[in-house]
């Protein structure tokens, strides 16, 4: 047990954003919180903040002077000779051997395979004290958590409870919110023609007060407030919608969900037809005198999705290398493979990426003869709207950005074979949904290496479904 500890109005700032302000809140022993954002939003520091290791640019933390800290960064420079789960493994034993009363961990799941992943949530389920976690992996948050803090439009917002809980109440006020402006819109088309009517029935009555007035029995004044009582009248109340609207905009606006990416490709599922992409049969791969992996027996039909998963180190990587024909690679047996020209390659870098390109210069070179429009409709799909967005070098683009850049080549140029290598690791939640919504629409063949099994499940790679399996190493 340890004293609550209390936030009060602290505030973070760079010179270039607001990160979160006026932010309050109390930390009490047992909680359970994750701290969920877009990169770049201060997760990190707001973890630091509260053990102590840097202050607020306003406000102060009260009552965290005699607490004990276990902390584990997200980049561990220690043990270079490890690899990034034993690193997290290590440093995860020496920050729990310490008998701390709040474990700090900043995305603990980045660099761990599944088997680790599944440890990981089951001890922190387990774990006694108190628990603050950056993270963005779906099935720690529903599993390991009870308390939310998404920072946001400056903003950081709390809510106790689960993590489905917390996306289907957003949900249900979105559509609220929605239906509200739907109803509006009704609402303010039935105004419109109210309107019409109106200025058509002052325009006549107009007409009949000038002649009144000729013969004077209506002063000039009178004419004009008849024939524009009703035309006034509406006007206020297409004033009244149109305040409304802008209300609800607003309100939608602070749910901040993410925008949708409705994709669409340039390889069609009658083009790809079922026959096989990909056959490997007694297989083998390794780097020179050394195997990785041998008895590869893979056959991978058009329209098919598989997921590889397995141990870190247990050669998927190296089998989709193979699967490039990566020269440092030998093989033996049958490799039945498309020509590299029909492959498409995804990895957490984007490595496809030219940063010395802008965005539209990204495209023109994959797509010269395209026209302009059609290649700025494109990007306009994938939320590059603005001019400056379209004109912004790859180099200056945000992990989002460039993983929404990726998905853009992918669509306009789409390959018959897709390879996928960790693209979640180290994109927050947002990113994540927009590359799940374009996956899942991918009509060609997929292959792909992810430990995030609520990712998988997110683009339907799942074991009982018929064009989709798992091949485990």
């Amino acid at each position: 047990m340890h004293k609550s500890i209390f936030l009060n109005h602290i505030s973070l700032y760079f010179p270039d954003k607001i990160c979160f302000e006026d932010f309050s809140a109390q930390i009490q022993s047992g909680n359970r919180i994750a701290i969920i954002g877009k990169n770049g939003s201060g997760k990190s520091i707001l973890l630091k903040i509260i053990k102590g290791d840097i202050t607020p640019c306003e406000g102060n933390i009260g009552n965290n002077q005699n607490i004990i800290f276990g902390y584990v960064p997200q980049l561990i420079c220690e043990h270079e000779d490890l690899s990034g789960g034993e690193k997290f493994n290590k440093a995860l034993s020496i920050a729990i051997s310490q008998r701390p009363d709040i474990l700090l961990l900043d995305e603990p799941t980045n660099h761990l395979d599944l088997k680790n992943r599944k440890s990981l949530i089951k001890m922190l389920n387990l774990y006694k004290g108190t628990v603050i976690v950056v993270s963005h992996d779906v099935e720690l948050l529903r599993n390991s958590i009870d308390t939310l803090w998404h920072i946001d439009n400056g903003q950081i917002k709390i809510f106790h409870g689960k993590y489905d809980d917390y996306r289907n109440t957003i949900l249900q006020q979105r559509h609220g919110i929605e239906d509200e402006l739907n109803s509006l819109a009704k609402e303010k088309k039935e105004t419109h023609g109210v309107l019409m009517k109106e200025q058509e029935r002052a325009k006549k009555s107009k007409q009949k007060g000038e002649r009144l007035v000729e013969q004077k029995r209506w002063l000039p004044a009178v004419g004009d407030l008849k024939a524009n009582y009703a035309t006034v009248t509406a006007g206020k109340k297409s004033s009244s919608l149109t305040k409304r609207r802008e209300a609800l905009n607003e309100r939608l606006s602070n749910l901040r969900l993410p925008e949708i990416i409705k994709p669409t490709f340039s390889l069609t599922a009658k083009y790809i037809g079922s026959k096989t992409i990909v056959n490997i049969s007694n297989g083998q791969i390794g780097y020179g005198d050394k195997i990785i992996l041998s008895n590869i027996n893979l056959s991978v039909s058009g329209g098919e999705h598989l997921a590889i998963v397995g141990d870190n180190g247990s050669g998927k990587t190296s089998l989709m290398k193979a699967i490039l024909n990566d020269l440092k690679i030998i093989k033996t047996g049958v490799w039945d493979l498309p020509n590299i020209a029909d492959v498409g390659y995804l990895d957490q870098h984007y490595s496809s990426l030219d940063n010395s390109k802008t965005v539209l210069e990204t495209l023109i070179d994959l797509a010269p003869n395209k026209a302009y429009a059609e290649l700025r409709d494109l990007l306009n799909s994938f939320l590059f709207k603005k001019n400056e967005e379209i004109n912004k070098h790859v180099l200056l683009l945000s992990g989002g950005e460039r993983a929404r850049l990726a998905l853009a080549k992918i669509s306009l140029q789409t390959p018959k074979l897709l390879l996928i290598d960790e693209i979640t690791n180290n994109i927050d939640l947002e990113t994540k949904e927009h590359v799940a919504q374009v996956l899942k629409e991918y009509p060609g063949t997929m292959i792909i290496i992810s430990h995030d099994s609520a990712f998988l499940e997110e683009i339907n790679i799942l074991h009982y479904y018929p064009t989709t399996k798992s091949l485990i190493l």
